[in-house]
């Protein structure tokens, strides 16, 4: 018997995405001009998503091979200024590069989810530049106790025009805002202990936080801008993030720093987005992370971290199937090597 109309229902069983390797480049600069001003530049790469699903059995969406796979690229020249015995200020122009790719999503627009099934799926890579602001304060509170705060604006990036009927606002996808504040207490000798809080809020963005449902509810109920690609379609219902962060320093000699950390933020999925996260599974939330610098001249240091994140797993009903449900599961594993020369 064909499932009811209206209704969207996966095909049992357990899919892998295949991709489970990511290089994730990183370089900067710094030097000093006098007067208690530098100039810097860092050109660093984001995690993001990427999946790939087989096309067996029809595949995930019943549409051959399944995914997304989300590049981002910053470049971020500083200007940093000393004003005062320990107090700085930053300010950092960010331009950003992302290019963007899904397929195996024809079922949507088939359905009529979609407000351009032509820009949906399957178009192969786009690309989008834009830009932001990030500024910083860094400073000593007592003899033991230095602080930080920075904000990064939203990035206002370009469109993916070939994913217009994919992403709300006509292919829109900028990246969110971002706060940081932290302390850093040094009480014991050659020792540091330190607490970052980071907030990031991806509600803000139209492609990221909107939910799923009830947009494609208001869909079937003759509202058009409540189709992907819309001005109010449906994102992955990404909730606001907020994390933790705690670390320990050790500079056991003059050559060599040893590091830890423990890191914990409440995945951002609830449970009533699982089907459309599928794509984007997202749902980490503690990090363990190690790491040492080891110097070897004046000149001359190397850096080396690894991290992992236990297996989170979300639950959830399919909002167009009911009563079948999913579960979305994940867990990482890393490592980052740098040198790092002065001259």
């Amino acid at each position: 018997m064909p499932p009811p109309a209206g209704t969207f229902y996966l095909a049992p069983g357990t899919v892998q995405s295949e991709n489970d390797a990511f290089l994730i480049p990183h370089f900067g600069y710094n030097r000093a001009m006098g007067n208690g001003h530098s100039l810097g530049l860092s050109v660093f790469a984001n995690g993001g998503m990427n999946t790939e699903y087989s096309g067996e059995n029809g595949g995930t969406f019943g549409a051959g091979k399944t995914g997304v796979n989300l590049e981002q690229l910053f470049i971020a020249p500083t200007w940093s200024w000393e004003f005062s015995d320990g107090q700085a200020l930053g300010i950092s122009p960010l331009i950003a590069y992302q290019r963007f790719e899904a397929k195996g999503l024809q079922a949507f627009g088939n359905l009529g989810f979609s407000s351009n099934p032509n820009a949906l799926t399957n178009n192969g890579t786009d690309e989008a530049w834009g830009y932001g602001l990030q500024i910083g304060w860094q400073g000593e509170l007592t003899d033991t106790l230095r602080a930080g705060l920075n904000f990064r604006t939203i990035l206002e990036m370009e469109e993916f025009n070939k994913y217009e009927g994919l992403f709300a606002e006509q292919g829109g996808f900028d990246i969110p805002q971002m706060f940081n504040a932290g302390i850093a207490w040094s009480g014991l000798e050659n020792h540091w202990l330190l607490l970052d809080v980071q907030h990031i809020r991806y509600s803000e963005i139209n492609s990221i936080g909107n939910p799923m449902m009830p947009a494609l509810m208001n869909v079937r109920g003759g509202d058009a801008s409540s189709q992907l690609g819309g001005d109010n379609g449906p994102g992955f219902g990404w909730d606001d993030m907020t994390i933790v962060k705690l670390g320990w320093q050790w500079q056991q000699s003059n050559e060599q720093t040893w590091r830890a950390g423990v890191s914990y933020g409440e995945q951002p999925i609830p449970d009533e987005e699982v089907l459309f996260n599928i794509l984007a599974p997202g749902v980490q939330e503690w990090h363990f992370t190690g790491g040492f610098t080891h110097r070897f001249s004046e000149a001359l240091e190397v850096s080396g971290m690894a991290f992992y994140s236990p297996r989170k797993t979300v639950r959830g009903e399919n909002p167009m199937g009911p009563g079948q449900h999913i579960e979305l599961s994940m867990s990482q594993v890393g490592a980052s090597f740098s040198v790092g020369y002065q001259f």
